[in-house]
């Protein structure tokens, strides 16, 4: 599921505000790819992000964090400073697509399968669209 490296400039260049990067003093510790989106709007693998003129979702397109760096806190740090800029912005929601059997990972941050009628042909079989409120509790 490894995608280009033009595609990933492309993304970033795309929405500069919520693609987020650590690092440390050996590099890239972790990276969450995110763009603003409308609830239901699933994001081919592959393709660019296509950045809506009046989002209400941020959609988390991918997240990877480097092995040295597991048990630092990363995943949540990136996810927590993404979901507080959507906020911020007025997006209402978050949503994105489990793979490699991640929906329990996701579901700590509270993300919920939510059923969508296209665009996971694709991801791999075990794939499912996610979303959750952004609303304060």
């Amino acid at each position: 599921m490894q995608e280009s490296a033009a595609i990933l400039v492309s993304r970033m260049s795309a929405a500069s505000r919520t693609c987020l990067v650590v690092c440390d003093n050996q590099g890239v510790g972790g990276y969450l790819f995110a763009y603003p989106s409308r609830l239901g709007a699933v994001l081919d693998l592959g393709a660019p992000f296509l950045v809506v003129a009046e989002p209400d979702t941020l959609y988390l397109h991918d997240l990877s964090i480097a092995p040295r760096a597991n048990g630092r806190g990363l995943a949540r740090a990136l996810v927590d400073h993404a979901l507080g800029l959507a906020r911020a912005q007025g997006s209402t929601h978050a949503a994105l697509v489990s793979v490699q059997d991640s929906a329990r990972f996701w579901h700590g941050f509270g993300f919920a399968p939510t059923p969508c009628e296209k665009g996971l042909d694709s991801y791999p079989g075990d794939a499912r669209y996610m979303k959750r409120s952004l609303q304060p509790l």
